[in-house]
């Protein structure tokens, strides 16, 4: 039977049962209404017409009496209901004749009252009978309502027991099943040997949860298959690569990781990233554990030098952050990441090698430019004769270009000692007017050229810096060259100097056209220059003070908006701070 049958089978019955003993209480509670009405309309008014009998005879001799007698005598004949009662009601009225005609006045009321004890006597057997009858009725009706309301609780009691288990105890089952499942518990089953819907919904469940372990049996397959691909992808890889997961926990580790490391695969397999950190320096820095200053050339993309393949290799270092949505949210949650070692080695020796070859360049034409220079200088003077209008043009010309190759090649020396490591700094105690002076001398003729007005800001009191006086006064040069070129003329710049959380900070401030935001990422890269800008350099200047600056210690930036101007500053630490340091 299904449930929505079992249901109303249930509540029906119950139904049923409250209407059974109702009607069985409300039989015999009528039925004793019944009973008790008719002892009061039949006995009672027999007694009630006795008594008012009995009471006018005697006084029987009074008129009123008399009519009071045969009053009450008539009503008797109205309400005769018992066995004997009439005849008895006959003799009271033949006696009651007799008296009223005056025969034996002095028996008659004697017989009379005989009479009437009689009737009175068959009125109160009656009662007394009927009592009996109504207290049958009320055993009776007690023992009915008694037995039906026992069954009714019996009944209702067994409802109340089985039904509401026949149809929770299924669902308790079945959701216990759904949580296995949930669980990628595929193997649970249901077991309802029944036919109503819990039976059909068991089978329904038991086909499901076969399908989806039948899936997931051949998707195991699948993805051990796909996971042994990917293992041979990594391991394949030319490149180290290490996984972990969102807690640290190595995933995988292919054979480039494992060869550059020392490590086996046992040892990172598992292993916390921290844990292999201990006693793994290369791990360490892999992780940005490392010391501060290992970890920053990281952070900012410059390669990394390791042992490998039997001679010194460069590497630059990729996180890459894996992240998902799970299921049913929004939010993307970190799951893990990658560690990625590029081998950069030839593109080193490549950028070596150019480094090698410009270095070589420009030492090689910096002698013949400062003879060009030298010969430039002879034919100016007046010892070796006059030159013409035109000759001397073509002179001052050929002075321009190459002053200009000179600064190139300068510049271009620099930047070999940068790329190769080669920095000669002399760090001293310097003063920031020092320095701001040395550069306003250095650019003062070009911006008279250009009736540019140069204007410093120096912060009173602000304390010496430990720098290169030189390169930082070179930076400073290279910033107000630049503020001069884009610079129209009868502008100002400004220099300003002043303390910035113990830094000093050194920075220029022009009026020109200002800078693109998509290009100030971009404007300390080597030979970049912003597009449409006037092409009269390499390229390199700002990447050589961003180099210059950062060797120091300090930190180098720019500030801009088109149409408003650019601000180029650098930041020096104060020459105290260091030395306490």
């Amino acid at each position: 039977m299904s449930i929505k049958p079992k249901l109303r089978l249930g509540l029906g019955l119950l139904f049923v049962l409250i209407v059974l003993q109702s009607l069985v209480a409300s039989r015999n509670v009528y039925k004793l209404k019944d009973e008790t009405a008719n002892i009061l309309a039949d006995n009672y008014n027999t007694l009630e017409y006795s008594r008012n009998m009995m009471l006018a005879l005697d006084h029987i001799d009074e008129p009123r009496a008399k009519v009071s007698f045969e009053t009450n005598l008539q009503k008797q004949f109205g309400n005769i209901t018992e066995p004997g009662e009439q005849q008895a009601t006959e003799r009271v009225k033949r006696h009651f004749n007799l008296l009223r005609a005056g025969a034996h006045a002095d028996t008659l009321p004697a017989l009379l009252r005989e009479d009437i004890l009689g009737l009175i006597k068959i009125n109160m057997e009656a009662i007394r009978a009927k009592n009996d009858v109504a207290n049958g009725t009320v055993n009776s009706a007690i023992l009915w309502i008694v037995l039906t309301a026992t069954a009714c609780t019996i009944i209702a009691l067994t409802l109340f027991v089985n039904l509401p288990g026949n149809i929770a105890n299924p669902l308790m089952e079945l959701s216990d099943s759904i949580k296995q499942i949930a669980a990628k518990n595929y193997s649970r089953r249901v077991r309802f040997d029944r036919k109503d819907e819990f039976g059909q919904l068991g089978q329904a469940f038991n086909a499901m949860a076969e399908k989806l372990e039948e899936y997931d049996d051949s998707n195991l397959a699948r993805l051990l298959i796909e996971k042994k691909r990917t293992e041979a992808l990594i391991n394949n890889m030319h490149e180290p690569v290490i996984g972990l997961d969102q807690k640290g926990i190595v995933l995988f580790a292919n054979q480039e990781a494992i060869k550059i490391t020392g490590l086996s695969m046992s040892e990172m397999i598992g292993r916390s990233v921290q844990e292999l950190s201990e006693r793994n320096d290369l791990v360490r820095t892999l992780a940005g554990q490392g010391k501060a200053g290992e970890d920053a050339v990281l952070k900012d993309g410059h390669t990394l030098k390791i042992y490998a393949d039997e001679k010194e290799s460069y590497f630059e270092k990729e996180v890459i952050d894996i992240s998902i949505v799970p299921t049913g949210e929004k939010e993307r949650v970190c799951i893990g990441k990658v560690i990625l070692l590029k081998n950069v080695t030839p593109f080193k020796e490549l950028d070596s090698a150019k480094t090698n070859f410009i270095a070589t360049v420009s030492h090689e034409l910096k002698t013949p430019i400062s003879a060009i220079k030298i010969s430039l200088q002879l034919l100016q003077s007046p010892s070796i004769g006059t030159v013409n209008a035109e000759q001397a043009q073509l002179i001052e010309s050929i002075k321009d270009d190459s002053e200009r190759l000179l600064k190139i090649t300068g510049e271009l020396l620099n930047m070999s000692q940068v790329e190769t490591g080669n920095i000669q700094l002399n760090i001293q105690t310097a003063k920031p007017e020092t320095i701001c002076e040395y550069a306003l001398e250095a650019v003062r003729l070009q911006a008279e050229q250009k009736g540019i007005s140069l204007i410093a800001h120096i912060q009173p009191g602000v304390p010496a810096v430990r720098a290169d006086l030189e390169k930082t006064a070179w930076v400073l040069i290279n910033f107000l060259t630049n503020a001069i070129r884009y610079s129209t003329e009868g502008a100002e710049i400004a220099i300003l100097i002043g303390l910035d959380e113990h830094m000093v900070n050194f920075s220029v401030q022009d009026t020109g056209q200002g800078i693109d935001l998509k290009y100030r990422e971009k404007i300390f890269n080597r030979y970049f220059q912003v597009p449409g800008s006037q092409k009269s350099g390499t390229g390199l200047g700002l990447a050589i003070s961003k180099e210059f600056i950062e060797a120091q210690g300090g930190s180098i930036g720019l500030e801009s908006e088109v149409g408003a101007g650019s601000t180029f500053f650098f930041k020096l630490a104060e020459a105290e701070v260091t030395e306490n340091a």
